[in-house]
C-alpha cells in the first residue's frame, strides 16, 4: 500500500524534576543545598531516509513520546539528558501543523534533520536557589513539558519530470520503456493509482528522474477521482510532460484533453503553470492519430511544441528525451516553501521560548470559580512542586509578579473566593 498522507501526534520528552536535598543537617546553614538540575526532556527529530518511498510505517505507530530527561540526584548531581528521538521519513516529506495549517519542515534531502517537537529543559535543584539568607532552601522545580502537536505528514515525490494526462493515454507504457521503472499498466482506467518514479539515462552522462503519476479528470483539484493524490506529488517536479492520447480511441477529443488538464492544473495551484510544459502525441501508430494531430496543431497556440511518439513502437522517442534533458538543464527548481519562512514558522511554534510572561486568561467556571489559564502559566503550574512549602509560596510570587492577582481584583475577586488553575484550586486571601 503506498500511503502518502498521515496525521501523527508527536511529544518532545518532559524535562527531569531538580531535587531538594542537603549536605548536612536539613537546617544547618553552612551545609547548603545539593540537590541537582533534572536532565532535559528528549527532541523529537525527523530524519530523511532515502531508502523510504512511503508513509506506510505511519499508518500503524501515529504516536511518538520522547523520553523524559533523568531527575536530579543528591550530591548536586545533574540528571542525564534524555537521547533524542529519531523518526526516520521519507525524501519529500512535508511537516504541517494540524491545528494552524503552518509549515513546520520540508524534508527533501537525505541526512535532512528538523526538530519537530522539542523537549523541556530540567527542572533546577534546590542548590541553584541558595542564597545568603537562605543558604539551605527547601525548593525545587519540576521539568519542563515537552512540546507537544499533531502534524499532519504529506508526501511529495522528488521527480524532475512529472507526467500528466488523462487516464489510460500511455503515461505508464511511455515510463516502463525509457527507465527501468515497472509500473502496472492494462487496458483500463486508472491502472496508475500511485506515483511511480523512474530514472531515464538520455546518454552522454545526463539522466533524470520521471514520474508518472495518477490519471487526471475533470473536477481532479477538487478531489475528484484521484486528484488530490496526483496533484501534491506534481509540485515538486521542473517539467511537465503532457501526454495525450492523438487516436481518439476513448471518444475523447484530443484539444478538450488538453485544455481540461492544464485548467485543473491551473486551479490547483497557479505555481504549476510556471513549470515549462512539453506535448506529446502518443499512439501515433493508430489510426486516425496523424488526422487528429493535424487538428490539434491548429487549435493550440504555435508557440506550443509537439512530440509525435509512440510508446509501444518508440517512434519519437529519442528526440522526446533529448528535449526533456535540455528543458532540464535550463529550468532551476522550483522550491514549495522560502526555507527561511519554514524556519521562522517552526521557531514560532516553540511558544515555550516565545511567549510573554504577562500573558494569562481569566474566566469563570459554572460553579463561581474564577479561573487563570494561558501557555505560560500551564507551564509555570506543571513546573512548580506544591510538595514543598517554599515552592508553593514562590509560585505565590510569581502569580503576583504576573499581575495575576490585581487581574483577578478588576474581575471581582474577593476574600476566600475559589481560584483553579488547570485542575488546582486556591483560596483567595488578601
Amino acid at each position: 500500500m503506498f500511503v502518502d498522507h498521515v496525521k501523527v501526534y508527536v511529544k518532545g520528552g518532559d524535562g527531569g524534576n531538580g531535587m531538594v536535598a542537603f549536605r548536612r543537617e536539613k537546617y544547618v546553614p553552612d551545609g547548603g543545598p545539593a540537590g541537582g538540575d533534572g536532565g532535559k526532556g528528549a527532541d523529537v527529530i525527523f530524519e530523511v531516509d532515502e531508502g523510504l518511498r512511503t508513509l506506510m510505517d505511519f499508518r500503524y505507530q501515529k504516536h511518538f513520546k520522547a523520553q523524559r530527561g533523568e531527575h536530579g540526584m543528591s550530591k548536586s548531581m545533574h540528571g542525564k539528558n534524555a537521547k533524542d528521538m529519531i523518526v526516520k521519513v521519507p525524501p519529500g516529506t512535508t511537516v504541517t501543523d494540524a491545528v494552524t495549517g503552518t509549515i513546520i519542515a520540508d524534508l527533501t534531502d537525505h541526512g535532512q534533520r528538523a526538530v519537530i517537537a522539542k523537549g523541556g529543559r530540567g527542572g533546577r535543584g534546590n542548590i541553584r536557589f541558595a542564597t545568603p539568607a537562605n543558604p539551605a532552601p527547601e525548593i525545587s522545580e519540576k521539568g519542563e513539558p515537552g512540546y507537544e502537536l499533531e502534524v499532519v505528514l504529506e508526501l511529495k515525490v522528488l521527480a524532475d519530470v512529472g507526467l500528466v494526462g488523462f487516464p489510460s493515454v500511455g503515461k505508464s507504457t511511455l515510463l516502463s520503456i525509457v527507465s527501468a521503472a515497472k509500473p502496472k499498466i492494462g487496458d483500463y482506467h486508472f491502472t496508475t493509482i500511485v506515483p511511480n518514479l523512474g530514472v531515464v539515462d538520455v546518454g552522454e552522462g545526463r539522466s533524470f528522474v520521471m514520474a508518472d503519476l495518477p490519471g487526471l479528470i475533470e473536477g481532479a483539484h477538487e478531489g475528484v477521482g484521484l486528484g488530490h493524490q496526483f496533484l501534491r506529488h506534481i509540485e515538486r517536479t521542473r517539467v511537465i510532460v503532457h501526454v495525450i492520447d492523438m487516436s481518439g480511441m476513448e471518444g475523447r477529443d484530443p484539444y478538450e484533453d488538453y485544455v481540461t488538464i492544464n485548467e485543473e492544473l491551473e486551479q490547483y495551484n497557479l505555481r504549476l503553470m510556471e513549470r515549462p510544459q512539453i506535448v506529446v502525441a502518443n499512439k501515433m501508430d493508430m489510426p486516425e492519430a496523424e488526422m487528429n494531430l493535424a487538428e490539434f496543431k491548429e487549435q493550440i497556440p504555435s508557440d506550443v511544441k509537439v512530440y509525435p511518439i509512440s510508446a509501444i513502437t518508440r517512434q519519437g522517442l529519442s528526440d522526446l528525451l533529448y528535449a526533456v534533458a535540455d528543458l532540464l538543464d535550463q529550468t532551476p527548481e522550483f522550491p514549495l516553501y522560502d526555507p527561511e519562512e519554514v524556519e521562522e514558522s517552526r521557531h514560532v511554534l516553540y511558544k515555550f521560548e516565545a511567549e510573554k510572561k504577562d500573558e494569562f486568561i481569566i474566566g469563570r467556571d459554572d460553579d463561581g470559580a474564577y479561573t487563570v489559564g494561558g501557555p505560560a502559566i500551564e507551564r509555570l503550574f506543571k513546573m512548580t512542586n506544591f510538595s514543598h512549602e517554599e515552592s508553593v509560596r514562590r509560585f505565590g510570587r510569581q502569580l503576583r509578579g504576573m499581575g495575576i492577582d490585581d487581574a483577578l481584583r478588576e474581575r471581582g475577586v474577593e476574600n476566600g473566593d475559589t481560584v483553579r488553575i488547570m485542575d488546582y484550586e486556591f483560596e483567595f486571601v488578601e
